[in-house]
């Protein structure tokens, strides 16, 4: 193999190893984060003076958000490991509505715990470090044309 050969197959070898490690400990984080807040709710539902309707409403509310989190991570490490824009832009756009929840969670559900808080700001860490391979991910897979 010439060097000219092996520099065109380090071209075509684009995914980020970083962002795929990352995504993968998301997935974990937030499994056990998920069956934190459901325990959480049970506690806060047997001590705290909780409503139905709000209870309700976390509760639904916490199911979409492990539908936008299942989603994101399947879309990110989806265009990252097959060097795709389109999906890794859409795992970016859904970081969005994923820290979104992350704050509502942290800060405006009807009761806030301090675990609470020190869990969602974990996973608002995690969504930064991602934000920033996301881009650098859709810039380096747009700055190098492959042809096959």
């Amino acid at each position: 193999m010439q060097n000219g050969e092996r520099f065109l197959n380090v071209l075509h070898q684009l995914s980020l190893t970083p962002l795929e490690v990352l995504l993968f400990l998301n997935t974990w984080y937030y499994a056990v984060y998920f069956v934190a807040e459901i325990l959480l709710f049970i506690y806060k539902s047997q001590l705290l003076p909780y409503t139905s309707a709000n209870l309700t409403l976390d509760l639904v509310m916490l199911f979409l958000y492990l539908g936008v989190e299942i989603m994101r991570i399947f879309f990110g490490s989806k265009g990252n490991l097959c060097q795709r824009k389109v999906p890794l832009t859409i795992s970016l756009l859904l970081v969005g509505p994923s820290t979104i929840m992350a704050v509502y969670y942290m800060l405006l559900q009807t009761y806030v715990l301090k675990l609470e808080v020190t869990i969602n700001a974990i996973l608002l860490v995690f969504y930064v470090f991602e934000l920033v391979l996301y881009i650098v991910g859709l810039i380096s897979f747009s700055s190098v044309i492959v042809s096959d």
